[in-house]
């Protein structure tokens, strides 16, 4: 058993891996991007301490659920390898009831992903928020580096991925970036497929309640043409690609079970 800090959870995702899921959302994360639509959850003390033994066993009510619809457990955050062991330990406890598995990680602390860790994981959902080093960090306030070493290195262990990323205009639509991304992502083994995530402003009400300048008041989301064009700068990868719903949507935190 573990204990860490848990943002939310919700038991009834289509977005966060296939089927259904039960996801745990857990506080914390080392990055500040500029878009993100829960910057409540950026410390630790914005969840509630909880121990994954009573975390596992509300997950053993919906196992059978869970298997049935060909989904599973997600472990997401904030950035779950904040809490790495306590994440291993609802990922293993999982895997102990029969169910797929799967990381919803931005690969920055990616020297905390062990490779026992990696044993009880099926599907790691990597967000590659940019492949320009210096639009990274405008974007993270955080380094590229250790997000691709994480995909190469899931790439040579042959694990299965789904690549996120988030298209913003004026910050990370440029061609070049874009297609450098798709380049990268069409060498790599085991992607399932690259979602494409629309950026728009619905998280900025957050930032306002907690007192934090929103930096893309300004920006307006994508047009249906800039999304159609970086899809099929991905597609000529021979890369799937789909239109991804944001993951992190306040709507969805907001509705979730409970802060566990």
């Amino acid at each position: 058993m573990a204990t860490g800090y848990v943002h939310s959870t919700e038991s009834g995702s289509f977005v966060d891996g296939p089927g259904v899921r039960f996801v745990v959302f857990l506080a914390g994360c080392p990055l500040r991007c500029q878009y993100c639509h829960n910057p409540d959850t950026w410390r630790l003390s914005a969840g509630t301490e909880t121990d994954s033994a009573s975390l596992l066993e509300r997950i053993a009510h919906t196992a059978g659920f869970l298997r049935a619809s060909h989904g599973g457990v997600t472990v997401s955050g904030g950035e779950p390898l904040m809490q790495a062991e306590f994440a291993h330990a609802i990922l293993h406890g999982a895997k102990e009831l029969g169910l797929h598995t799967a990381l919803d990680t931005s690969g920055f602390l990616e020297a905390l992903l062990s490779d026992e860790m990696l044993g009880d994981i099926d599907l790691v959902i990597l967000d590659i928020k940019s492949f320009d080093e210096a639009t990274y960090r405008e974007v993270t306030g955080g380094e590229l580096a250790p997000t691709l070493r994480l995909a190469r290195r899931l790439s040579d262990l042959g694990k299965r991925m789904w690549i996120r990323f988030v298209l913003v205009p004026g910050l990370t639509d440029d061609p070049q970036n874009v297609a450098g991304l798709a380049r990268f992502v069409g060498t790599l083994s085991g992607v399932e497929r690259v979602e494409v995530v629309p950026f728009h402003q619905m998280g900025r009400r957050k930032w306002e309640e907690l007192g934090i300048p929103y930096p893309l008041e300004h920006t307006p989301p994508p047009s249906a043409q800039m999304i159609e064009r970086v899809q099929k700068m991905f597609a000529a990868e021979k890369l799937h690609v789909a239109v991804g719903a944001s993951p992190h949507a306040p709507s969805r935190v907001e509705k979730s079970d409970s802060n566990a």
